[in-house]
């Protein structure tokens, strides 16, 4: 279970496995080292799980935002253990009838009806009580329109009610144990005492029997176990009738005994807190069988490298008037550690009641480590020998939930002779240890060696600031701070003489990033990599703040910045510029707002040409003077344009122009191509924001207009990118890239991409993959690129592609394919790239459909 989940979280997910295992033959068992186990985790899709095992390693069920119930939990695990959802069933149409127009756009999928190749009900009837069912109203539009109706009761006239989640149904356990094909004689026990007999006893149990019984108590409690009788049929080693014991959850746990005839064994006493049992019966034989009585203890000496301890009856609340004793012995050379997932105790100012408390050493007189109460969770705890002991207590009056920890063997690797293999400084903590550095030193990518510290608070007039390393190449995996003060009314100036940094235009990798101000939040300069220099930068205050970060790949020389401060003359009279005042080394310069230009005197502003040609993949665009007003008789047009496969976006963030019904007056005009010839998508004005606006490729055009009258504050409109679209195949080859910053970052989360290539009438497609990462999988079910033979997904599906190798060359039967981009919400790669052409037709090949590459 992660530890992203608060320990009443925890606590709820055991009831719920405890719940499937009170009532099945199932057992959860905490992983140790077992390659293949579920994990309790959280993921974007909220609450979700796999339909049964899935592949190899970890397998995740994610208990979202608000699925953590009770009821909830319950039903995800029965996903894992191999249950669909009950509407799915083949037939379920004889039972419910799905109302598709009351459901929410893109949860359709949760409804689809499967066949009898993929649900097995075990000829089980349908159940309405499932708690694998939905309710009426799941994934609906509104919380009274019906998502799933049951059909009327014959005999009562009634609507079953479906949705439950409080507890399994009788439906859902008899499918369990139908599944896991679990013996119909014996039974899970749960309860801290009980009785367990032979079938029929008394009297004489029946030949042929197979009968299995689990006990299971809380973790750090152990099973005592008396015979009350016993009369099984005699043979050599018990080899017929007999009944065995095992110290442990399954039936190749460590043999305890197996007993036949009329001697009563011994008390038995389990090591830990499960024990598994089986009666077997060939023969005849008038016997009546065994009874016997077990009882759950607490405490105990406990030898292991690692386990678990809680206190009695944990989740639930632990009974009154209990006393429990645990001495932890580990291996000789190592120490115990001793962690707690949860901790609820009755509190008191001196812990008088109820209380917790743990000695260093193998009995109560040995030195206190603390005595603890209350809900505050106790700090991790490590002894100074292989010996712990631990008391519970509780009075005879409120009980709480109590506690859960684990414990597991401790060595203090700072003190080896090889200091951890720390160079400099070896900090042992609880499980592991950490490398740490001297004053000036910090720590290296290997997490062990340390090298010259890299950022600091600079106060000094100028100097020189460098890369890690400089003037080899930085380490990976390495960020450095830089916070540069000068006196007031001064300001810094940097300057780059040497640049070589990883990237070429977004900066996700590699990057030096320079803010006026000392936070994260402070005013933006910019962000930088690749081998051109940056920019001259002034700050816009007497503080500069330069951050320089490197990724786990590639590493290159690096920068080398030199800085100066110097007084501002913009902060007395804005410098006397009309417009902006920008702060340069022992001197000054004006500068224009958008759509002006600078007067040949320096200092004043003049209207401008106003023709944009706009090719980064992001940003914004604002109408002349913005902020303030626009000015009359103004025309501004800007080209705005992307990536091959890509289409263009714009979001007006502000929208304030002179009204007029018809726009005959200012108005904003956006055109579907490169000029104002092309199909035009809006004409605006007024003060009603428009909505977001894309093209239908590569190219918008867009055009401002003002007359002689009535100014106001213009527009500000941010634009960007959307995937997929209609491609035109030709000759000429042509690119198609995953996505808009395809080689210098990795794609983004939950893409959905549609591309339709088509060529000319008599011609075919020809597609080339170039360049291919994309999350692998066995199945490519996470991150996937589709190719289809025709302009839909009903064509033929010539794959599904993921990993790192490109798909072989793709020809069309026809005049199009439609490609198909999808990345989840979680792990990111580079994408592809790729190339298309038409091709004559008949020289195209056909491809056989495949499942995945």
């Amino acid at each position: 279970i992660s530890q992203f989940f608060a320990g009443s979280q925890r606590a709820m997910f055991k009831q719920a496995m405890r719940h499937w295992e009170g009532q099945t033959c199932l057992t959860f068992i905490e992983r140790t080292n077992e390659d293949n186990y579920i994990r309790f985790t959280y993921r974007p899709c909220g609450c979700c799980s796999y339909v049964g095992r899935k592949g190899t390693g970890p397998q995740a069920i994610s208990i979202g935002k608000n699925c953590d119930k009770f009821g909830i939990v319950v039903h995800e695990l029965g996903h894992v253990i191999g249950f669909w959802h009950e509407h799915t069933r083949p037939d379920r149409d004889d039972h419910i009838e799905i109302i598709y127009k009351n459901i929410q756009a893109g949860q359709e999928y949760n409804f689809e009806q499967m066949d009898s190749s993929e649900i097995n009900s075990l000829g089980e009837k349908y159940d309405y009580y499932s708690i694998m069912h939905y309710a009426r109203n799941t994934f609906s539009k509104g919380m009274f329109l019906d998502t799933i109706r049951p059909m009327v009761d014959q005999e009562t006239g009634m609507r079953p009610s479906i949705g439950q989640r409080t507890q399994l149904s009788e439906g859902d356990v008899i499918q369990a144990n139908k599944l896991y094909s679990c013996p119909t004689c014996g039974s899970t026990m749960q309860s801290t005492t009980g009785n367990i007999s032979s079938p029929n006893w008394p009297a004489s149990y029946p030949a042929y029997s197979n009968c299995e019984w689990r006990i299971s108590v809380t973790p750090g409690e152990k099973i005592v176990m008396d015979f009350t009788s016993l009369n099984i049929f005699r043979s050599r080693g018990c080899w017929y009738d007999y009944i065995e014991i095992r110290d442990g959850h399954w039936e190749r746990s460590p043999l305890i005994g197996r007993y036949c005839g009329n001697n009563l064994p011994p008390q038995i006493t389990s090591t830990d807190s499960r024990i598994w049992m089986k009666f077997r019966s060939t023969s005849n034989f008038n016997g009546s069988g065994f009874r016997l009585r077990y009882e759950a203890v607490c405490g105990g000496d406990i030898r292991r490298n690692s386990g678990q301890i809680q206190s009695p009856n944990y989740p639930d609340d632990y009974r009154p008037s209990k006393e429990c004793i645990w001495t932890v012995v580990v291996d000789e050379g190592y120490q115990v550690g001793l962690s707690f997932q949860a901790f609820k105790v009755e509190r008191h100012d001196t812990c008088s009641y109820d209380y917790l408390e743990v000695r260093d050493g193998p009995n109560a007189t040995s030195e206190l480590i603390g005595r603890f109460c209350g809900s505050d969770r106790p700090d991790d705890i490590k002894a100074t020998t292989n010996t712990l002991w631990i008391k519970f207590v509780s009075d005879a009056s409120v009980n709480k939930a109590g506690f859960a920890a684990s414990f597991f063997k401790e060595r203090d690797e700072c003190a080896l002779e090889s200091n951890g293999g720390c160079q400099q400084k070896c900090i042992n903590t609880l499980g592991s240890f950490k490398c740490a550095c001297y004053p000036g030193y910090e720590l290296s990518r290997d997490g062990m060696t340390c090298e010259a510290a890299c950022g600091g608070y600079v106060t000094t007039p100028d100097g020189e600031i460098t890369s890690p390393n400089w003037p080899r190449e930085y380490p990976t995996n390495k960020q450095c701070i830089w916070q540069i003060v000068a006196p007031p009314q001064h300001r810094i100036t940097i300057e780059f003489d040497k640049f070589e940094l990883e990237g070429n235009e977004v900066c996700k990798y590699d990057y030096v990033e320079v803010r006026s101000g000392l936070t994260d939040e402070s005013t933006f300069h910019g962000k930088f990599c690749g081998t051109e220099l940056p920019p001259v930068i002034s700050s816009t205050i007497n503080q500069m703040r330069i951050k320089f970060n490197s990724d786990d790949t590639v590493a290159k020389r690096g920068f080398r910045i030199r800085f100066t401060s110097d007084r501002d003359e913009c902060a007395v009279r804005n410098g006397g510029c009309m417009h902006v005042c920008v702060n340069t080394v022992g001197s000054y310069m004006c500068s224009c707002r958008n759509g002006y230009v600078l007067h040949s005197n320096g200092h004043g502003c003049k209207e401008a040409g106003c023709e944009h040609d706009v090719t980064s993949y992001v940003g914004e665009i604002t109408s002349p003077n913005w902020p303030n007003k626009y000015p009359s008789r103004k025309e501004c047009t800007w080209h705005i344009s992307t990536i091959a496969g890509h289409r263009v976006k714009l979001v007006f963030n502000e929208f304030e122009l002179e009204s007029h019904p018809d726009c005959a007056y200012d108005h904003l005009e956006l055109y579907d191509g490169s000029n104002s010839t092309a199909p035009i998508l809006g004409r605006y004005c007024g003060s009603k924001k428009p909505s977001p606006v894309v093209a239908s490729g590569i190219h918008m055009f867009v055009k401002f207009f003002s007359d002689a009258s009535v100014q106001k504050r213009g527009f500000s409109a941010s634009h960007t990118t959307v995937c997929g679209g209609s491609l035109n195949a030709s000759a000429r080859t042509k690119d198609l890239f995953s996505h808009p910053q395809y080689g210098d970052t990795i794609y983004v989360n939950g893409r959905e991409c549609d591309w339709v290539i088509t060529a000319s009438n008599g011609y075919g497609v020809e597609l080339m993959f170039r360049a291919f990462e994309v999350e692998d999988e066995t199945d490519c079910s996470y991150d996937f690129v589709e190719v289809f033979d025709g302009p839909t997904d009903s064509a033929v599906r010539f794959g599904r592609f993921c990993g790192y190798e490109s798909p072989d060359t793709i020809f069309s039967s026809g005049d199009s394919l439609l490609v198909r981009f999808h990345s989840d919400d979680t792990v990111n790669k580079k994408g592809f790239q790729a190339s298309y052409s038409s091709t004559v037709l008949q020289d195209t090949v056909s491809l056989v459909q495949v499942n995945a590459a």
